[in-house]
């Protein structure tokens, strides 16, 4: 399977005092591809609130490469980086590349799948578990530890 991507134009609000997209518009837009990627399959927001769970960021890099400046357009992919085989934890990365095909950031988080109820990471509901995994894994893959398992830093 390929990528998933979506293209955006940068607004006045993406914006800020330099005339480039903000460092917050860039994780914005990636929040928006990975719903964008969830919506798409038939995961809403109303399935979070249902099943009592929800994804937490626990370390996000962005790597700024080139400007991007209001009304340009950028595409922004998501793939897998990595997840742990009880699916509780993940890695994920976006790459960001302009209209003129250049690329202007990369994203990368580190995160997993809280149970809301018990305030803990938990491997996620069968449904949005088979979702994820039909996500491309990156050729940089890698196996990250179980809920259960003490949690060493991830290395981008």
């Amino acid at each position: 399977m390929s990528a998933h991507r979506q293209t955006f134009t940068v607004r006045w609000s993406d914006c800020d005092a330099n005339g480039h997209m903000a460092n917050t518009a860039y994780s914005t837009l990636g929040i928006e591809t990975r719903i964008g990627y969830l919506r798409s399959r038939g995961w809403t927001f109303a399935d979070f609130q249902e099943s009592r769970f929800g994804p937490v960021i626990t370390r996000e890099e962005i790597d700024y490469l080139r400007e991007v400046r209001l009304g340009e357009e950028v595409t922004i992919d998501f793939t897998m980086q990595g997840l742990s085989s009880d699916e509780a934890r993940f890695k994920m990365a976006h790459d960001l590349v302009r209209a003129d095909g250049k690329a202007v950031a990369r994203i990368v988080l580190v995160g997993g799948w809280m149970d809301l109820t018990r305030r803990k990471l938990a491997p996620p509901p069968p449904k949005l578990a088979a979702i994820i995994r039909e996500l491309p894994r990156s050729g940089d893959w890698v196996v990250l530890p179980d809920a259960g398992q003490a949690q060493r830093p991830a290395r981008s």
